[in-house]
């Protein structure tokens, strides 16, 4: 199986990350309109730092990502500001996270690389955890 390549000025690269966070005390707030807007808030934002989301699910109790990012800027940079933003916006959208939670997001995070798995493995890894 061939991985597809992506590359910048500098690089050709195929770095795929799966990212796993959570709310604030593991709240299962993640649900209905906020799931929702939370989902098109990371495509928003993966793509103006020229990521490519290839499996998302939001849990009501965590969110689980695998994401293509380009490694001179850094997964560690990527998730900060995926996680930075979608705090301040679904805050500032949502008054219910503000009176339920100090800051949305814990400062923790699971990341690990995904190797050779091609998008259709991932993405059935991705929709088995709904079921588990």
């Amino acid at each position: 199986m061939r991985v597809r390549t992506r590359s910048n000025k500098k690089i050709v690269y195929a770095c795929r990350y799966q990212v796993v966070w959570c709310p604030k005390y593991r709240r299962p707030v993640l649900v209905g309109d906020v799931r929702r807007r939370l989902i098109e808030m990371l495509h928003t934002e993966a793509d103006e730092r020229h990521a490519e989301v290839i499996a998302l699910d939001v849990l009501p109790d965590h969110v689980e990502l695998v994401i293509d990012a380009d490694p001179q800027f850094g997964i560690h940079r990527l998730v900060k500001r995926l996680k930075a933003q979608s705090s301040h916006h679904l805050r500032r959208e949502f008054p219910q996270l503000r009176s339920r939670l100090p800051t949305l997001w814990t400062h923790s995070y699971f990341v690990a690389t995904v190797g050779g798995a091609g998008p259709a493995v991932v993405g059935r890894y991705i929709a088995a955890q709904r079921h588990t």
